[in-house]
């Protein structure tokens, strides 16, 4: 028996159990998308009508507003119903009439939003309330006087109609508001597919510019988009049993697999371009909608002035582009089939006035222009490095661009980023926005630079290789090398191009996870960059990389830790010797720290509050030093307190600072510890500096268990579980340094991190050269310089168990 069959034979059962079991059996049968979500708002209408009609009510009849008007019931959708009056009814017949439709509903355990009201009341409302508007506006006869529900629907529409050039504006503002609370769709790892922008809500409110008449939304993919969406959503339905519209990332994968897609990446690149297409429209219309309402403002101002209607005024921007009504067009000579540089010079052009491409234009552009040639002409190549540099403007060029398929005619490797998702924290963007972000980045440091053009085109390349398998930097530097010779650069440059893409992390990784004072980490630096010329590009690349990435991925901080690494490596290229590891210099107030230390015999610590350059006065965190006389278990103790004071690691190295032998009484050089970290409480003030100390010192002569009193806290205040991080992993970095062993540890940040990977290495036996810790978002990057007790690298099999003694401490 097929579903439909089913359907068919319950609706002659009104009854709740009838219903629910004929839902049930569509819910679970074979059928999906809009030909499930029609079916099940028919089975929803007959059993609605077969309650309202029990008992009829003359001059009543039961409306379905909103979703369920427009038939879109998914899985656990609320029932919008309107009960519609003609103020003829007994007050009492017409409650006892909505008692015997509402409850039934209620019982089943389904939302219901409900309301009784006659068409006058209807309309008040819906005057004072836009989301009433809204939803009356796909109103749907389910039961009773007809005529009353068409009165009803033509007098809203006239309403809507009347009123858009003062109600459109208000829709906007709401459309605006919830993205700003909910954020973009096209970009979150967990969205709400209906609140969020380029979602459901935003799909509904374009149906209702459209039914004002003063403006339309492109239609290509609309449709689609929102069918997708929607989708998604009753995927969602089935596999949570709830009302939910959020795709929250542990519910991806069986959501994916209700949808027969390959996995949760498949599931989110969809989303994104579903939302992506939405967002775009809106854009588009909104525009319009503005357009429009300028245009009705002024043109009875200039026909009383002029008596007829005026010529739109048409700026020149560029040879075949024009600028009209605050939007970018092509000009009446313009031929595209001819020019096939066109798209890109309207695209420079539009960009660098910090204005919109019209949707026609792109539009013509898409269909007519022609290929360009390879290599690129010389004009089309510039023109591309304008749009680059053009700064925030480029991104809504872009898009237009994208929107219509242009990118990936011109860059066919755009396709594999374009919309794919990055599963990390850190990441703000798809991988194809952050690229576009990285340019516009880079843009603001082009006066840094000797060829800005380089850098913007690095900028825009160095993640395209994340659409391939592997290490994405060799994927990328491959692909680089390929488009920079399309594109048309001359060969040096490319080569320039694909260094840059092949070692777009390679600075700040070294900078966080390595040994600046190591002479193998400046040396390693130099032979990968190989020029002045190119650590230059490679310097800003890597500070547009990590402001486009995210909040967590650029600080003051890191920018003076690459800046350290720059100069030093620039140093090497000019032909200036390493500097000694033993012989760099400490700052005043490090050695005054290490002489107290020594002096003392005892821990001594500095706090100090960090500030961003040009931010506010509010401190971004807090720089504590710690020197203490050389010993075993330093690091372990003072993570170990911090943890127990909840103080939160942003950064953090560990060194050692050799006093002169005059200090040391004639016993030779002495070797004071030296822990620079960069923290902030994690909630509340910060402790005071002698409390650290104190319980510091306990911690190192013994008397204070740290890890007992960590365990006490986490027994008692148990930590919520989000979703499961995937396990640490910890490595051996071959050929990072000649004086010791570098292990990286990768893992889920967490308090008392760092004090369990310190007390795995106290344990292993090994000696720590040097620390260098960073955190991003929720994940920590650490590395560590050990070696063995004689102050030797270890050899590959105690490097081995060291990995192994680590990580069973992290499970």
């Amino acid at each position: 028996m097929t579903t439909t069959d089913t359907v068919t034979e319950s609706q002659g059962d009104s009854g709740p159990s009838g219903y629910a079991a004929a839902r049930l059996r569509l819910l679970q049968g074979e059928q999906s998308g809009p030909p499930r979500r029609a079916a099940l708002a028919r089975l929803t209408d007959d059993w609605l009508a077969g309650l309202f009609s029990a008992q009829p009510l003359k001059g009543t009849a039961l409306v379905a507003v909103g979703g369920y008007g427009r038939g879109e019931l998914s899985p656990r959708s609320d029932l919008d119903l309107l009960l519609l009056h003609d103020g003829s009814a007994d007050a009492g017949a017409l409650a006892a009439l909505a008692d015997r439709i509402w409850y039934p509903v209620w019982d089943l355990g389904l939302a219901l939003d409900h309301s009784v009201r006659t068409a006058g009341e209807a309309r008040k409302t819906a005057g004072e309330d836009l989301k009433v508007q809204l939803g009356l506006l796909d109103a749907r006869h389910v039961a009773g006087d007809l005529g009353i529900t068409a009165g009803l629907r033509t007098a809203v529409l006239a309403d809507w109609r009347n009123q858009a050039p003062r109600r459109l504006g208000e829709l906007r503002e709401l459309c605006d508001e919830r993205a700003e609370r909910q954020g973009e769709l096209q970009y979150l790892l967990e969205p709400d597919l209906k609140e969020a922008r380029g979602g459901l809500r935003d799909a509904t409110a374009l149906r209702a510019v459209a039914a004002s008449w003063l403006a339309d939304a492109p239609r290509a993919g609309l449709d689609e988009a929102r069918r997708h969406l929607l989708d998604v959503r009753d995927a969602l339905h089935l596999v949570t049993g709830r009302a939910t519209d959020r795709l929250a990332l542990q519910e991806q994968d069986q959501v994916a697999s209700a949808l027969g897609l390959l996995d949760a990446d498949a599931l989110l690149r969809q989303v994104y371009e579903a939302a992506r297409t939405i967002s775009y429209a809106s854009d588009v219309t909104w525009r319009e909608v503005s357009r429009v309402l300028r245009s009705r403002k002024a043109k009875p101002r200039l026909r009383a002035m002029l008596g007829s209607k005026p010529a739109p005024e048409r700026t020149p921007l560029a040879e075949g582009v024009v600028e009209q009504d605050g939007e970018v067009v092509l000009a009446r000579v313009a031929r595209p089939e001819r020019d096939p540089v066109l798209p890109l010079r309207a695209a420079a052009a539009a960009a660098q006035a910090g204005l919109p491409l019209s949707l026609h234009a792109v539009r013509a552009l898409a269909s007519a222009a022609r290929p360009l040639s390879t290599p690129w002409p010389a004009e089309a190549r510039e023109q591309f490095v304008t749009l680059l540099g053009a700064g925030r403007p480029t991104v809504a060029v872009w898009e237009a661009l994208e929107a219509e398929g242009l990118i990936t005619r011109l860059l066919p490797d755009w396709e594999r980023v374009r919309c794919r998702p990055q599963r990390n924290a850190v990441h703000t963007w798809t991988v194809d926005r952050h690229l576009v972000e990285a340019a516009v980045q880079a843009a603001e440091l082009t006066r840094r630079v000797h060829r800005p053009d380089l850098l913007l085109v690095a900028a825009l390349l160095h993640d395209i290789g994340k659409g391939w398998p592997g290490d994405h930097s060799e994927a990328g530097e491959v692909i680089a090398r390929d488009v920079a010779a399309r594109i048309g650069f001359e060969r040096a440059d490319v080569e320039v191009l694909s260094t840059l893409v092949r070692h777009h992390l390679l600075l700040i990784d070294t900078a966080t996870r390595r040994d600046l004072d190591d002479p193998a980490t400046i040396r390693s630096v130099a032979e990968a960059v190989g020029s002045a010329s190119t650590l230059e590009l490679l310097h800003a690349l890597t500070e547009a990389d990590a402001l486009a990435t995210g909040p967590a991925a650029w600080s003051t901080w890191r920018g003076s830790l690459v800046a350290d690494l720059v100069k030093r490596v620039g140093a090497l290229l000019a032909g200036d010797p390493v500097p000694d590891p033993l012989q760099v210099p400490n700052t005043v107030e490090q050695e005054r720290l290490a002489l107290e230390a020594f002096r003392t015999g005892a821990p001594v610590l500095s706090l100090r509050a960090q500030m961003e350059a040009g931010a506010s006065d509010e401190p971004v965190g807090v720089e504590l030093l710690v020197a203490v006389p050389d010993q075993p278990g330093v690091l372990p103790a003072v993570a170990g307190v911090l943890a127990m004071h909840r103080l939160t690691v942003r950064t953090a190295d560990l060194g050692a600072i050799s006093l002169p032998d005059e200090v040391g009484s004639g016993a030779g050089a002495a070797s004071v510890l030296l822990l620079q970290w960069r923290v902030a409480a994690e909630y509340g003030s910060l402790p005071e500096a002698a409390r650290l100390r104190a319980d510091l010192v306990r911690a190192l002569d013994g008397s204070l268990d740290i890890a007992a009193r960590l365990a006490e806290r986490d027994a008692a205040y148990p930590r919520r579980r989000g979703a499961v991080a995937p396990p640490a992993r910890v490595s051996v970095a071959p050929a990072a340094s000649r004086l010791a062993t570098v292990i990286e540890v990768r893992a889920q940040d967490a308090p008392g991190l760092l004090h369990r990977i310190g007390r795995a290495l106290e344990g292993a036996g090994v000696m720590v050269r040097s620390a260098h810790v960073s955190t991003l978002g929720s994940n920590a990057v650490d590395a560590f310089y050990v070696t063995d007790a004689q102050g030797a690298p270890l050899v590959a099999a105690d490097a081995a168990e060291v990995v192994r003694s680590v990580e069973g401490a992290l499970r």
